[in-house]
């Protein structure tokens, strides 16, 4: 039921302000009002997607998180919406999510209620279990298992080794492309 609240309130919200604002500075100031807020809208969705594409990538290739670039860029992506849907009070909201430091504010109020449980990655979590029923060590040793293959994988398909299909006989030395690390 509290979901459909929001979809109740707002219509009549709208309804309500058209024929205020309608009654104080006319019918048709309030359909070009509208009209040029759709307008807005679309111009903002339009010039913000490229415009988040290349913030996010410039902030990965300055090595900095990308997630505040990409959520400034959702919420003018919302505030682009709220402009095209016809409505004074959707159009006021999204006005003021195009002011940089209220999309700040809101980002800030919405990090500070989220939580992060655990995340990272490393070694594990010294002196703790194993997924294995063992102990994390804490002298660095990383266990491991390996098998020495002589021989190479059949069949010898291009580009998945650096053998030719000679078997491995008759190399003279390295070929061009070959890494080193594969020959025996």
């Amino acid at each position: 039921m509290w979901l459909l609240l929001p979809f109740i309130i707002l219509p009549i919200l709208e309804i309500a302000l058209f024929i205020q604002v309608g009654g104080a500075i006319g019918v048709l100031p309030v359909i070009a009002l509208v009209l040029g807020s759709a307008v807005l809208g679309v111009a903002v969705m339009r010039r913000q997607g490229a415009q988040a594409a290349m913030d996010v990538q410039r902030a990965m290739q300055d090595f900095r998180d990308p997630a505040k670039p990409m959520a400034h860029g959702a919420l003018v992506m919302i505030a682009g919406m709220l402009l095209v849907l016809p409505g004074l009070l959707t159009s006021a909201v999204g006005l003021i999510l195009l002011i940089e430091p209220v999309r700040d504010l809101i980002l800030r109020r919405m990090a500070a209620r989220v939580r992060v449980a655990g995340a990272g990655f490393g070694r594990g979590y010294p002196g703790g279990p194993r997924p294995d029923g063992g102990r994390w060590g804490d002298d660095g040793t990383i266990d491991g298992e390996y098998t020495v293959q002589d021989d190479p994988p059949t069949p010898i398909r291009e580009g998945l080794t650096d053998r030719r299909g000679d078997g491995g006989a008759g190399a003279a030395g390295p070929r061009r492309g070959d890494s080193g690390w594969t020959r025996h």
